[in-house]
């Protein structure tokens, strides 16, 4: 089977797409973002930044990962995200990768579930 991809998402032909992701309506994937197999992205998520998710992960409406941290120690430094496998990620989460002034890697183990307005960070 292969991607499919909503007519009203935004997806960069830079972003990596594995084999079976699914990308809802009114989704934004921009161009360092890689997905692994059988990722869903059920509506209006953004990703951007390098942000890596994992096999099996299911990310709901208002999920928003790779946008820079919120911490005024990071001065633009190259900073990423790597979720593992089988994460669900539920509706207005939020990751940011880490600051460089510190660890750079928000780092996501595997099987995680993250309720609604999880906010996970540096």
């Amino acid at each position: 089977m292969t991607s499919q991809i909503h007519p009203t998402a935004i997806v960069s032909p830079k972003a990596k797409l594995s084999k079976n992701v699914s990308i809802g309506p009114f989704c934004i994937v921009e161009d360092d973002v890689t997905l692994g197999e059988n990722t869903k992205l059920i509506s209006h998520v953004s990703l951007t930044g390098t942000t890596t998710l994992g096999k099996d992960c299911v990310l709901y409406p208002y999920v928003s990962m790779g946008h820079p941290p919120q911490d005024f120690k990071h001065k633009g430094g190259p900073v990423s995200i790597v979720v593992g496998d089988r994460c669900t990620f539920r509706e207005s989460a939020n990751v940011h990768p880490g600051t460089d002034a510190g660890k750079p890697v928000t780092r996501i183990g595997n099987d995680c579930y993250f309720m609604v307005g999880t906010h996970l960070a540096h």
